[in-house]
């Protein structure tokens, strides 16, 4: 992933957790969770369908392995640091992602409500892209609250 921001030459494409996450609570703050949930998911969606694109994922057909190895190369540690893409796997009509040390977990205590907004958002576009298929997105699990991952569950709409 080339750096496009030749404005920040010292500083680079990297921001810090704690500066995103008071984006995502002033957001809350003026426009209510719901509000901020759907703009969220909405700038992530378009996020992953930008990646797909440029990872060459359009309507691929690799088996879901390579596509959440080729994710995780881009939004994991070698990447943008987004999440761990760890694994995806379809059971029945439902694609699950299983994610770790999502941005927007980070920070956040045991119990707490957060969900992870963007991060599900950008691993939908990724994979509405990818599959050519508009779908429902959900999360399921949250390591908040006691799962190993944050799971994202995927439908067909």
């Amino acid at each position: 992933m080339s750096n496009t921001l030749s404005s920040r030459p010292t500083l680079g494409q990297f921001s810090s957790i704690v500066c995103f996450k008071a984006v995502i609570t002033g957001m809350e703050e003026a426009l209510g969770e719901k509000a901020t949930a759907i703009a969220l998911i909405s700038a992530g969606r378009e996020r992953g369908k930008k990646l797909a694109k440029e990872l060459g994922l359009s309507g691929a057909t690799q088996e879901l392995s390579v596509i959440a190895a080729k994710l995780n190369e881009a939004v994991g540690a070698n990447g943008t640091h987004l999440t761990a893409v760890d694994k995806i796997v379809q059971e029945g009509d439902i694609i699950k992602v299983y994610c770790s040390e999502t941005v927007c977990s980070a920070g956040e205590p045991q119990g707490s409500d957060r969900k992870c907004t963007f991060t599900m958002g950008a691993v939908w576009g990724a994979l509405s892209e990818v599959t050519g298929k508009k779908l429902r997105g959900t999360q399921t699990e949250s390591v908040l609250r006691g799962g190993t991952h944050d799971v994202f569950e995927f439908t067909n709409l």
